[in-house]
């Protein structure tokens, strides 16, 4: 995720340290700390070497995406282009341009949003035979496309706009949409007034009605006010080839008010951005850039917009070049860029495996020097990942200089981010704020007194005991940000901000080695870096927070320089501990309270790793260097005075000696020296940590620390080693000694093997002195880090020191099991409970809110990856499994899509990527997500899930054929199951014993059993195999309320608790056998035959001409051998509507009607009225029987009337006869029928279906409609659609919305009709979506 924040007080310098007293800024250095560039040497490095300014660097920027309209970002300061290549590595702007058409002879092509409704007859009764929704393209005639063939696609535009962008055309758009609304809602209720007026009485129904469709506007117009949600506009996109490159045009008229504007014969073509580095905008009210990539032979468009204005910030930190406004230049504006956008507009901004994995491939074809990426998350293991094997790969082989942020989430150790902090061959930087920075950038009333880092600023060392963070570099800047958000620069903070400030300083770096001759490596510049940065703080362990200090470009580049006849070598650094099988670290780290019982001896592996390529002759067999080590402190740390070192590297061992030292926090480094070159400082090191824990040895376990003195940006550490039992922290913080409010960060930090940092935080404002209280879950026997720190600017100006008085008690009550599984058996569960440390109250609490249901694939497709943005720079392709899973939900519910194998893990993962959509049956897209999945309320009704998961491995994607996933989702309130404890092992079955509190007292275990759920509150979707989750915790905190503590979640520990539902239990009519049938065999038999001619009659088919008669034949006959059967004709009526005939329609919609009315004919109306009549008994079995054949019939004899009311519409239409107008009506005729004229057999015929259905359900509402609408009675027709599309529980119908469309058409609602259109293609999408 970014690393930065926006705004706010977030930022130390000037030659050295930045150490200033009595700061004031002018003009000129107020504007100077807008952009930092004096704190890293910059400016002084550039007014030495002017031409030294980046000019020859290219710098990849992985990120949000970089606006190339943005101030500052279109050339270098020497004239180049300042950004060569803009693209979206995550699909998330992709279009789907396969489809391919020709164009008329007047240059007009059909664009792909321009969806025809399907020959479905309710859609066509009474209206046009088309309902087209978006406009002909015509396309410019200069155009040129010597094969004639234009791929169209489409895109909505909101997915390719952030959130804020869309909130604000939304409002854009609301004032227009309900200008308009309003406007119609004056007119309609204009013509009920006048209505009124005109008729004071409604004796007529004919009347009523009249006026209730004029009603019926009204309150239409109104509602939709109320329910308006604008899914947005609509762009059409064309691809060409023109014979040399591919080209692209937009059509943009649907975000345009005038019709004369976005036309796509009026686009300016684009073609690749690379090639002629053109953008486009949308309009002038989003004001967005984009940029377009065509890939896959014209089949794919990327059309390229950045996700947040983060990215555009970095990159205007690292290069803008302002001519008038020099001093608000980025720190190398001599340096060009490339775009690479990591984060994914359909995720927010989040980056995602193919997003990281294509920007790398970007990196190594455009040959770039360096990489920013100012983006990271915890990890579990450092150092480790598929996409840190393609960064080692990037950097070794083809000598990237790899940047990035180290993270945000201090002020606590151990909490610098992957990749940045956690990687070998990544320069990670920390966050510098200097007193200029202070008072320019974040306008602070009075700037410290010297620089530091920024309280959140991440600190290191990593779980394996490196360093965590390289250098350090101004964390905040006023930089450019993208024209949408209406503004040329923001301030934003964080390591997002210093990461670009070192990238574009090591830019100058390479400039002037390029100039220079001087080899570039990112070995060479990271020691330059390294051995000429200036210490920020006095303290050894200064380093875990700063690295090895505030970068110095000018003192690097005298180094480097110095340097440049040295090899270009990386020391790699392996340490194993003595005596132990534990994996290798980068460094040593002693936290846990035993290790320092004692002295430990460690083996040291230097291994020198040369760039790939590098000859075996010239430059490994000559290595050879003598290499004398030093200790920081060597009453601790001891080791050999010298090391000849070689190619094929040395080990060594050293001894830690922790015993003497005090309790806290102690930093010591070995280090290597050339003893020929000593200037070159150290050529390796290595971080000793040592966190020396205080023992709790009170009882009840209490520790205080008082009287704390706090400035701004002071951190007190404690280390606590927690004692064995404890499970939970219940803290109090104390206050005092000062004026203005005062902000603090609260860190508790312990680690755990193969875990992320197990991190509880907190953010304190006291506006005046108080106490507040905070509990927190630890974990017995391991170290624990408390970090408390007065934000780095809260009391500045004040010259108030804050007392801080702090207490922690621990608690625990420790079980048996951590994790409890009920394995579906009707036997109880018991449980162990004892306090360790003091007296707790057992109060046991368990609640199964969750269900997961696992599913199997259904469908597993592995293929190739054909564009050349998934081919790795070793040359493999990369190959995708897409897997999908068919899911149906009973009911409406929250879901998430859980895959435990892959989910949780970007960086610390093996695996590239992975992505999923889940669709309904009209290819809606309801929700997708990755790696973090969330969750996403989908209606009833069935879906698939895909699952995309991409690696260059075949093999490995093989394994995942059948991958099990598992939907997740919370019950409701009412169905959430609270689970009984008792006392005894029968309590479940007998009802008895049931517990529920108790004290324990220390030295006295106590158990209790939990009991399983009753199997009459499991859910009727809780198939076997799937898991009921929740939780489950055992004691509460001391302070809270007697009635408080019910939900297990809300106390200070709580632990996972499962179910794994059984089998279910035999359905008891199942068991019933059969009841013997009393009819003859002869009479059976005659059935049995007649039922299989049937069937063959359903299964012939028509699609030929001699088809159609040999099923005319077969059916007649059947009509004579069977005169009254109903299904007979009911399957005949299926027949005939399931065949066109598009040469004829009148003739085939008579078709239907001859056959609707045979059906109708068939049945004895008056015996089935009298059926429904009266009662069946439910328990009679044969009663039953009767009754479901009764159900049956008139479900058939429904269907007839309803399919011949929508033939007699249709004929109506296509005939071109008006229809009658509302009865009662002046000058009102009734519709003469189309096959007998003097009646209106549609009234007479809806009439009776009225009498077996209910005619506005959605089965036959929109024979309703059609009715209302020959009537003239659009608003009542309106209603009653809008009626029938909120019942119909199955997924939309497209055919409704179409009709729904229509009406409003021709009622002349062109702003609803729009809207709806806009709608067809969130509810209707002709295609899924590309991954």
């Amino acid at each position: 995720m970014p690393c930065s924040a926006i705004g706010g007080a977030g930022g130390g310098g000037g030659d050295s340290n930045g150490a200033l007293s009595n700061f004031k800024l002018n003009e000129s250095t107020f504007l100077a700390s807008l952009m930092p560039k004096k704190e890293i040497g910059a400016d002084r490095f550039i007014d030495a070497h002017p031409n030294y300014d980046g000019r020859g660097a290219l710098i990849a920027i992985f990120d949000t995406g970089v606006d190339p309209a943005a101030s500052g970002l279109q050339v270098t300061s020497d004239g180049k282009p300042k950004i060569l290549d803009v693209l979206d590595c995550t699909g998330s702007g992709d279009v789907d341009t396969s489809r391919v058409v020709k164009a008329d002879d007047d240059g007009c092509i059909c664009g792909a949003s321009a969806i025809l409704s399907p020959v479905f007859k309710i859609a066509m009764c009474g209206f046009n035979a088309k309902f087209h929704t978006g406009a002909s393209l015509f396309v410019n005639s200069s155009w040129k496309n010597p094969s004639g063939e234009w791929h169209v696609g489409y895109k909505l535009l909101y997915e390719l706009f952030t959130d804020t962008l869309t909130s604000r055309l939304k409002r854009e758009r609301r004032k227009k949409w309900d200008k308009q609304n309003q406007e119609e809602i004056a007119k309609a209720v204009k013509h009920l007034q006048e209505f009124d007026q005109k008729h004071s009485k409604l004796d007529d129904v004919n009347l009523k009605r009249a006026r209730e469709d004029l009603q019926n506007r009204v309150d239409y117009l109104q509602k939709q006010a109320d329910s308006y949600d604008d899914k947005g506009p609509v762009i059409d996109a064309v691809v060409w080839h023109d014979g040399e490159v591919w080209r692209v045009a937009l059509d943009t008229q649907t975000l345009e008010d005038n019709p004369d504007c976005g036309k796509l014969a009026n686009f300016v073509p684009l073609t690749n951005y690379r090639i002629e580095r053109k953008y486009g905008v949308f309009s002038k009210l989003d004001a967005c850039t984009f940029v377009a990539n065509v890939y896959d032979e014209g089949n794919i468009l990327s059309i390229v917009t950045d996700c947040h204005p983060h990215g555009t910030h970095v990159a205007g930190i690292a290069t803008a070049f302002h001519p008038k406004e020099p001093l608000l230049n980025g720190v190398a504006p001599g340096a060009q860029v490339i775009s690479c956008k990591i984060g994914d507009s359909r995720l927010g901004s989040i980056e995602t495996g193919t997003g990281l994995t294509r920007a790398l491939i970007a990196a190594v074809e455009h040959k770039c020097d360096l990489i920013n990426m100012s983006y990271g998350e915890p990890t579990l293991l450092p150092d480790y990942g598929r996409f840190v094997d393609l960064v080692n790969e990037a950097v070794n082989k083809h000598r990237l200089i790899f940047v990035s942020s180290a993270g945000n989430n201090g002020p606590a150790l151990s909490t610098v981010g992957a990749p940045g902090g956690t990687t070998s061959s990544i320069i990670g930087v920390g966050a510098y704020v200097s007193p200029a920075m202070a008072a320019g950038a974040h306008c602070v009333v009075e700037a410290p007194g010297e620089g530091l880092e920024y309280t959140w600023s991440s600190r290191g060392p990593t779980s394996d005991g490196a360093l965590g963070v390289c250098i350090s570099a101004p964390g905040a800047a006023v930089a450019p940000v993208p024209t949408w958000t209406l503004q040329r620069r923001m301030l934003m903070n964080g390591t997002s901000m210093s990461s670009p400030s070192a990238c574009g300083g090591i830019a100058l770096l390479v400039s002037a080695m390029k100039a220079e001759g001087i080899p570039v490596s990112p070995y060479s510049v990271r020691k330059a870096l390294e051995n000429t940065s200036v210490p920020i703080g006095c303290l050894p362990e200064d380093k875990l927070s700063t690295g090895q200090g505030l970068m110095q470009v000018d003192k690097a580049h005298e180094y480097l320089r110095q340097s440049r006849d040295v090899p270009s070598v990386w020391y790699q650094i392996k340490i194993n501990q003595s005596g132990k099988t534990t994996s290798t670290t980068r460094g040593i780290y002693l936290r846990e309270a035993s290790a320092f019982q004692q002295s430990t001896e460690w083996t040291v592996q230097v291994e020198p790793k040369f760039h790939e390529g590098a000859s075996n002759l010239e430059d490994l067999v000559p290595f050879e260097e003598c290499i004398e080590l030093h200790s920081s402190e060597k009453a601790i740390l001891r080791a050999p005075d010298f090391l000849l070192l070689t190619h094929n590297g040395r080990s060594f061992n050293i001894v830690v000696d922790p015993t003497n030292l005090s309790e806290g926090l102690h930093y010591f480094e070995l280090y290597g020296v050339d003893c020929k070159a000593p200037w070159r400082g150290p050529l390796f090191r290595i971080p000793v940590t040592i966190t020396k824990p205080i023992a709790v040895i009170s009882r009840p376990p209490l520790l205080s620390f008082s009287r704390m003195s706090f400035l701004p940006g002071h951190i007190e550490r404690r280390f606590i080693e927690v004692p064995l039992g404890a499970t939970w922290v219940e803290a109090t913080m104390q206050t005092s000694g000062f004026d203005t409010a005062r902000r603090f960060f609260i860190d508790s930090v312990q680690l755990c093997p193969l875990q992320r940092p197990l991190k509880w935080e907190s953010v304190v404002i006291f506006s005046s002195p108080a106490a507040k209280s905070f509990s927190f879950p630890v974990v017995g026997g391991q170290t624990m880090e408390l970090a408390i720190a007065q934000f780095w600017s809260s009391g500045i100006g004040s010259h108030e020191t804050t007392i801080v008085d702090f207490e922690i008690v621990f608690h625990g009550i420790s079980i048996n099991k951590d994790e409890v599984v009920l394995d579906g058996s009707e036997g109880p569960t018991r449980i162990e409970a004892e306090a360790l440390l003091a007296s707790e109250t057992l109060a046991p609490v368990a609640i199964l809110n969750k269900i997961r249901i696992p599913y199997r694939p259904v469908e597993s497709k592995l293929c190739s990856l054909s564009t050349d943005r998934d081919k790795l720079p070793s040359e493999k392709r990369i190959m995708a499994l897409t897997l999908t899973y068919k899911i149906k939900l009973e009911d409406g519910a929250e879901v998430k899509p859980q895959v435990p194998l892959l989910n949780n893990r970007v960086y610390d993962t093996k695996f590239e990527s992975q992505f999923y959509m889940i669709s309904d049956a009209n290819k809606r897209i309801y929700a997708m997500g990755d790696i973090y999945p969330s969750k996403s309320r989908l209606p009833k009704g069935d879906y698939n899930l895909r699952l995309y998961l991409r690696h260059d491995n075949v093999q490995y994607l093989e394994k995942l054929k059948q991958l099990v996933l598992f939907i997740e989702r919370n019950l409701e309130e009412k169905d959430v199951i609270r689970l009984s404890f008792f006392s005894q092992p029968d309590g479940p079955l007998m009802g008895n014993g049931s517990f529920k509190s108790s004290v324990l007292v220390p030295g006295k275990k106590e158990a209790f059993y939990l009991g399983p759920p009753s199997k009459d509150k499991l859910l009727k979707f809780s198939s076997q195999g799937s898991v009921l989750l929740g939780a489950i915790s055992y004691g509460k905190l001391s302070y809270v309320d007697k009635g408080e503590g019910k939900n297990p979640l809300k106390n200070p520990v709580s632990y996972q608790i499962s179910y794994i539902v059984p089998p279910n239990k035999m359905d008891e009519d199942k068991e019933k056998g059969s009841s013997t049938c009393t009819k003859p065999v002869s009479e059976r038999l005659k059935e049995e035959v007649r039922d299989a001619k049937i069937k063959v009659l359903a299964s012939l088919k028509q699609d030929t001409e001699e088809d159609c008669l040999e099923w005319k034949k077969l059916s007649s006959s059947l009509k004579s051998e069977y005169p009254k059967y109903t299904p007979l004709f009911a399957k005949i009526l299926e027949a005939v509507l399931s065949r066109s005939n598009d040469k004829d329609k009148v003739c085939h919609e008579k078709e239907v009607i001859d056959a609707a009315n045979e059906v109708v004919d068939s049945v004895d109306r008056d015996e089935l009225a009298k059926f429904f009549a009266l009662r069946s008994d439910p328990d009679d079995e044969e009663a039953e029987k009767i009754k479901k054949k009764m159900e049956t019939t008139r479900d058939q004899l429904a269907e007839a009337l309803y399919q011949k009311g929508l033939a007699l519409a249709e004929i109506e239409s296509l005939q071109g006869e008006k229809p009658a107008k509302a009865e009662g009506a002046e000058g009102g005729e009734k519709i003469e029928d189309p096959l007998k004229p003097g009646s209106d057999l549609f009234e007479s015929n809806f009439k009776e279906l009225q009498k077996w259905v209910e005619v506005k359900s959605s089965k036959y509402g929109t024979l309703s409609v059609l009715r209302e609408k020959r009537s003239g009675r659009l608003g009542t027709a309106l209603k009653v659609l809008n009626d029938v599309i909120q019942d119909d529980g199955e997924p939309p119908k497209k055919k409704l919305y179409d009709l729904k469309i229509s009406l409003l058409d021709e009622i002349g609602w062109q702003h609803l009709a729009a809207h709806e259109r806009q709608w067809m293609h969130v509810r209707f999408p002709p295609s899924l979506p590309l991954f």
